[in-house]
């Protein structure tokens, strides 16, 4: 059985690469644009990994962060953002990984693989 990645992005141009990509690597993908959809999903269909945007457009992807390990502590999460500057944020530490944004996704790769063990 395939392992599910639920990728959280409010850019539609990201969701839809980041689905192309993780699809063709052979995950069951599911996109998310909004904090609330992703805890939605969360809840719903309890993903194995979570690629989370930090800086959504109507939310604070720490906070979701923060909101998803309050329920499921053991769920891998990998932050994933265009600033580096938040990986010094205390609340980011709560990742289990963070990678920067860029188009070339074999960093983003290889940590959800890792992850996954």
């Amino acid at each position: 059985m395939s392992k599910r990645v639920l990728v959280v992005d409010d850019e539609q141009n990201i969701r839809m690469l980041y689905d192309a990509e993780l699809t063709a690597e052979g995950y069951e993908v599911t996109v998310a644009e909004s904090g609330d959809e992703a805890l939605v999903a969360v809840s719903r269909n309890r993903p194995d990994i979570v690629v989370l945007d930090v800086k959504l457009a109507d939310d604070d992807g720490l906070d979701i962060l923060s909101s998803i390990r309050k329920e499921d502590r053991t769920l891998p999460i990998v932050l994933n953002s265009a600033y580096s500057v938040y990986k010094a944020d205390f609340n980011s530490w709560l990742a289990d990984a963070y990678v920067v944004k860029s188009s070339d996704l074999t960093e983003l790769k290889s940590r959800i693989r890792e992850l996954l063990g």
